[in-house]
This record gives structure tokens, C-alpha cells and sequence, in this order.
């Protein structure tokens, strides 16, 4: 078993509610648009780090991290990128793209919107966690939370971090 705490789009912010949610897991996916390297220098010690960049990092954070992300954890087989858009209206390429990885679980960032969906054309577990900074629409700060059993997340909850715009720096 593995648990994952999975972000997005922090958009240069992270809090101590947040920092204190990423500490009991094992590992941390950021799903791009981080803006800043302090937000991943304030993660928790110790855990693995999963990220890609996003369309507002900079040249420095898509040097340390890729586009794309494919992994396998727990007999998962994960498929990470930015920008993905959600079933059954995909970003420009992105069905074709799955369609050739076919992960078990496809997980973008991007829309500031949280939502978990099984796509059944697809046969792929969709997870976008929202958004856990300050910048952009959504009202509240979100990001989720799972285990990883024999490939099936298991314990999924979404985790409310507060308003946007409450200014809680670690």
C-alpha cells in the first residue's frame, strides 16, 4: 500500500494546511503549475515527489521536471500530465495519447476544478485534485487524498484547504 497526496496547481502558494495533509503520505504528485521552486522545497522531507510542469512554470522548474509523467506504483500503471481536459472532452491529443499509455489512472491539473471520474470508453481512472493555490477562479482550495491497494485507489477523499485567498504560509 501507498499513500498519495496529490496537488495542483499551486501557482507559487502552498500552506501549512496543506504542508500538514502532505506529511502522513508516502508519496506526492503535483500535477503541474507549481510557479515556484519554494513550493516544492517546503514539501514534506522524505517522500517521493512525482511532478510535471504546467503552462505557467518557467524555464527553471521544466528543467527539474517533465511534461509528462508515466509510473507505475502498487501495480498501477499512472499517466500524469498538465493539461488534460475531462471525459469525454480531452485537451487536443490527450485521448489518443492515453489511448497509446493506457494507464489505470490518468491524472491532470489545469482546470482548478476537482473531480474524480471513471472513463468507461477509456478504461482509465480520471483524477483532477483541483487547486491548492491562491491564483485563479475556484473558491476553495482543494487537493485529494488515496492509498494505493493492488492498483485500485482506495480511501479517496477530497480535502478542502480553505478559501482562495487565505493567506496561510508555511
Amino acid at each position: 500500500m501507498v499513500k498519495v497526496g496529490l496537488i495542483s496547481d499551486s501557482h507559487s502558494f502552498i500552506d501549512d494546511k496543506t504542508l500538514a495533509h502532505l506529511e502522513d503520505v508516502d508519496e506526492i504528485w503535483h500535477a503541474g503549475d507549481i510557479g515556484s521552486e519554494r513550493v516544492m522545497e517546503a514539501l514534506p522531507k522524505g517522500k517521493k515527489v512525482r511532478a510535471v510542469f504546467g503552462n505557467i512554470d518557467d524555464a527553471s522548474i521544466q528543467e527539474k521536471f517533465p511534461e509528462e509523467l508515466v509510473f507505475e506504483v502498487e501495480n498501477a500503471r499512472v499517466m500524469m500530465i498538465h493539461i488534460g481536459g475531462k471525459p469525454p472532452r480531452y485537451a487536443t491529443g490527450v485521448k489518443k495519447r492515453i489511448k497509446e499509455i493506457r494507464p489505470t489512472i490518468f491524472i491532470c491539473g489545469h482546470s482548478h476544478i476537482c473531480k474524480v471520474e471513471f472513463d468507461k470508453e477509456l478504461n482509465c481512472l480520471y483524477m483532477n485534485p483541483g487547486a491548492i493555490g491562491n491564483h485563479g477562479f475556484h473558491q476553495v482550495k482543494t487537493m485529494l487524498k488515496f492509498e494505493l491497494v493492488a492498483g485500485q485507489p482506495k480511501n479517496l477523499r477530497v480535502v478542502e484547504l480553505g478559501k482562495r485567498g487565505s493567506l496561510n504560509h508555511p
